[in-house]
């Protein structure tokens, strides 16, 4: 009988021990990632920070209520494969020539800029890294970061890949419904399969197959760029509530080089097509948040949600409105380059905080670095987020904008620099320069140089210099007529 006790004990102590290392090593994994980045949304586009949104997006919503909601979150550019570039790597795509997206060569008044047309094989990707550290790597949707196969997610870090290529948009097959005729996209979805909720099921799959160990998951939406497609189901619902909305829905902005018609903004959002789009895609990430609460990840992942660019407006449809910020996509005003930050991390954020901290996508590489406890050992020009997740202030620094090129969407080639609470825009066409308040002018609509003089030299004075630490290009000759260059 003692003999029997002892063996009991032993075995109680053995499995207490063995318990009580299983939790240390739950506790001391690393967590996990999940990176949510829609095509084509405007900030204003999500009702955590529209209130008075067109558009329905609760699961959006719901994460912003449950993480970290930051309202001065920018694109590194105006429009998608810098941007892309800047997330992938934490470093500005002017570094390498990537200013434009990866096929963008419009010529004007004056030859745009050099462009390079892929993300060179020797930038150092974000899965790369974690890959490295031993996770396992994960991407579903739009990449647009270079022309060929050795360009594509499997060959940047990724063990899988489920549509990323080089087109920009789903323009294959029948687009946004199958058959989707995507050469990445394997297998075949059923006719009529909606492509949001397939690279949405995708990714669920990825998680629930691999929660037993650190994975990155990398969720990048097609949605909501052109072509204009939507579930017919919804485009119902929203033309029900687009006969409710009143007032002038389009008014006049800048003519930076003609077009047949004079170009217009949104300044109301009422297209219901656009808004079938976006909810389908807010349904969609309602499925891979699902999926990691059903597989007891949801407190072991960090989810970051965000933009390539700002919402378009001024072209191609014009399908949503960014107001009170001016412009969208393609132009380097507020609305084409601020766009939605949200970021849950569990035991770090606290749901429902609000940031004030200027970031851009340069910071999400070093930030998930951080986390995962891998050394960054190359040259980034991104900072590591943690700190703003925990409350705390980031040190001060200025972010910049280089996009030496002339935009489908009616953009100028320009530059810009935001310090604090001021922002300096520099056209490259003339040199002329704009400085605004955004806590007081959100819309910049005021030019306060003239009495700003001293802030204005500073601020450009610093553009420049960053110009030259990056190598950037400029506008070149046309027809005999040499643009102005700093």
């Amino acid at each position: 009988m003692i003999l029997r006790k002892c063996l009991l004990s032993i075995l109680i102590l053995a499995t207490v021990s063995q318990l009580a290392r299983f939790a240390q090593a739950e506790s001391e994994r690393l967590p996990n990632f999940l990176v949510i980045v829609v095509d084509d949304l405007g900030y204003m586009d999500i009702g955590a920070n529209n209130p008075n949104c067109f558009y329905d997006t609760p699961n959006i919503d719901g994460l912003a209520s449950s993480g970290m909601r930051f309202t001065d979150g920018y694109a590194t550019n105006p429009v998608c494969s810098p941007t892309r570039f800047s997330l992938m790597t934490g470093r500005y795509p002017t570094r390498r020539q990537c200013t434009n997206f990866f096929s963008g060569k419009r010529s004007c008044k004056y030859h745009p800029a050099e462009l390079n047309d892929r993300m060179p094989l020797d930038e150092i990707t974000i899965a790369q890294a974690l890959h490295d550290k031993g996770y396992a790597t994960f991407f579903a949707g739009k990449w647009h970061l270079g022309p060929s196969k050795e360009y594509f997610p499997q060959n940047r870090g990724f063990d899988v890949n489920m549509g990323g290529h080089h087109k920009g948009g789903p323009y294959t097959g029948k687009k946004y419904f199958a058959p989707f005729e995507n050469p990445e996209l394997n297998p075949e979805s059923p006719t009529g399969e909606h492509l949001p909720d397939r690279l949405a099921s995708e990714t669920a799959t990825f998680i629930r197959e691999h929660k037993q160990q650190p994975f990155l998951a990398y969720l990048s939406f097609y949605s909501v760029h052109t072509p204009l497609m939507g579930r017919a189901d919804l485009v119902e619902k929203y033309n029900q509530r687009a006969s409710d909305v009143e007032g002038n829905v389009f008014e006049a902005e800048e003519q930076v080089f003609l077009t047949k018609d004079v170009r217009k903004v949104r300044v109301i959002q009422n297209h219901a097509v656009y808004a079938a789009m976006v909810e389908a895609t807010d349904q969609a990430i309602g499925k891979v948040l699902e999926q990691l609460e059903a597989s007891g990840l949801t407190e072991n992942t960090v989810v970051v949600f965000t933009s390539d660019h700002g919402g378009l407006c001024t072209s191609e449809g014009s399908p949503t409105s960014n107001m009170p910020l001016r412009c969208g996509k393609g132009w380097i005003y507020e609305g084409g380059i601020r766009v939605p930050w949200i970021v849950r991390y569990p035991g770090v954020t606290l749901g429902g905080s609000v940031s004030h901290e200027p970031l851009n996508s340069n910071d999400l590489f070093p930030t998930i670095a951080a986390a995962a406890e891998v050394k960054v050992e190359h040259e980034i020009d991104g900072v590591n987020l943690i700190p703003a997740l925990s409350g705390n202030e980031l040190s001060e620094r200025p972010l910049f904008w280089h996009y030496p090129h002339y935009s489908n969407q009616g953009g100028f080639p320009g530059g810009a620099i935001r310090e604090g609470k001021f922002k300096l825009v520099e056209r490259y066409e003339d040199g002329r320069v704009h400085l605004y308040n955004l806590e007081e002018d959100i819309g910049e609509q005021t030019d306060i140089t003239s009495t700003n003089l001293d802030v204005a030299k500073h601020m450009r004075d610093r553009l420049h210099e960053w110009y030259k630490t990056v190598d950037a290009r400029f506008l070149r000759e046309k027809n005999g007529q040499t643009p102005w260059s700093p």
